[in-house]
């Protein structure tokens, strides 16, 4: 200290601090400030004094292995109760996907991961989150280590972990868990970020851990990622879910109504408007739940009756303009004996009973105001019938729809459903 003193005459006090890896902050209480004076201990700062100060002042060594360990706990997107396997509705386009995610949602934590990773892809509203989020809610619900997160959200934490200096921590806690679930990946930008992600994955796989992503396309479309990820994402099980058939577009509208039903309990929607909404909607489920919900307002709100007309003016702005669609003969067979739960053959055959007479005079009807085809045309194609019975049939539905409010809305519905 004496040859610190002989360069520094000036200099009141000397403290030495070594820097580590660690931050670390001191603080100096008054009562230990040390005074003005020189360095001989004529103010009574000796170096022995000096040893003592320093040894009485608070250090703080920086977060402990704990602390660093809960700071950068990652919090997960929340997930929605309401997407599980009961609600799922499965149809065709979707059954292959639905399966694959049953597969992983009932394997055990020790099991091998079949199908990893799992990657979903289809366009907005075709029901990816809902199947995703029925995964990470069931093996939740079993006690697993799942962390469901938004490409947002994997942006966000790992950014915050980084300017926090816990980005260690964030990869290893990100990596500990034993099913990932990543939605929209298709949002990942950034030069670091994709590559974190590659190596997440990377990682996650090769300790047999399960992926499952979701997205808006195939991994072959995703040029915000390099090549070496793409390729990873597609060794797995890539699947699509397609659009939806009318089928499984009518469970979507039935199940929509009853949800709306259990809150307004006189909302009664019947069949024929089901199926009117499930014809001209095809675009996707959000659609289909904003149609259901139109129907409700105009129900309950207006105190409109609930009719094919009142759906048509409620859910015009969902439907999609189109070029007039042009009828074939065999597709009027077809929908009718479909509509009637009978088969085209019956429609054709010389059968005569009241469930198939009607039917055929229905679709002989449609024929003759839906198509250019002559009387005789339509005969022949309805068995080589004669063209006096086919203007008998066209005459008698006319007669009858005049009377008969039910089948009026049922040659609606139909005609509808032909041309739209």
């Amino acid at each position: 200290m004496g040859i610190v003193g002989s360069e520094f005459p000036g200099l009141a006090g000397l403290i030495i601090d070594v820097r580590t890896s660690s931050r670390r902050v001191f603080s100096t209480p008054a009562s230990t400030s040390p005074a003005a004076g020189s360095l001989d201990g004529s103010n009574g700062f000796s170096a022995q004094n000096a040893d003592a100060a320093y040894s009485k002042r608070s250090v703080n060594p920086g977060p402990t292995r704990e602390a660093v360990s809960s700071d950068s706990q990652i919090t997960g997107a929340p997930l929605d109760k309401r997407f599980s396997f009961d609600s799922f509705l499965v149809g065709e386009s979707n059954r292959l996907a639905h399966a694959a995610a049953l597969r992983i949602a009932n394997a055990g934590p020790g099991e091998p991961a079949v199908y990893n990773p799992l990657y979903i892809h289809a366009g907005v509203g075709m029901g990816k989150t809902h199947l995703v989020q029925a995964i990470a809610n069931h093996a939740a619900q079993s006690g697993q280590r799942t962390l469901y997160l938004t490409a947002e959200r994997f942006m966000y934490g790992f950014v915050s972990a980084l300017r926090a200096h816990t980005a260690v921590a964030y990869k290893e806690r990100l990596r500990s868990i034993d099913k990932l679930f990543i939605d929209d990946v298709q949002f990942l930008r950034g030069k670091s970020i994709p590559q974190e992600f590659c190596h997440t994955l990377n990682a996650l796989i090769d300790a047999g851990k399960q992926v499952v992503i979701a997205a808006d396309r195939p991994p072959s479309e995703l040029e915000s990622l390099d090549e070496r990820v793409r390729s990873r994402l597609s060794g797995g099980l890539c699947v699509e879910i397609g659009g939806f058939d009318e089928a499984l577009r009518v469970k979507v509208v039935e199940a929509r109504v009853l949800a709306a039903k259990a809150l307004q309990p006189g909302f009664d929607v019947p069949a024929i408007v089901i199926r009117y909404i499930a014809n001209v909607i095809q675009t996707n489920g959000r659609d289909l739940d904003g149609a259901v919900n139109r129907l409700l307002a105009h129900s309950t709100l207006a105190g409109a009756a609930l009719t094919v007309e009142m759906a048509e003016t409620a859910i015009r702005d969902l439907i999609k303009l189109r070029e007039p669609k042009r009828v074939k003969i065999e597709d009027i067979q077809k929908l009718v004996a479909n509509h009637y739960s009978i088969s085209r053959p019956d429609i054709l055959s010389s059968r005569r009973t009241a469930t198939v007479v009607r039917p055929r005079q229905i679709a002989m009807y449609l024929a003759k105001v839906l198509t250019l085809r002559s009387l005789p045309e339509i005969g022949r194609r309805f068995g080589g019938r004669d063209h006096t019975t086919v203007l008998h049939a066209v005459r008698k539905i006319e007669n009858l729809s005049k009377t008969d409010g039910v089948l009026s809305e049922e040659l609606e519905l139909l005609k509808r459903m032909l041309t739209e």
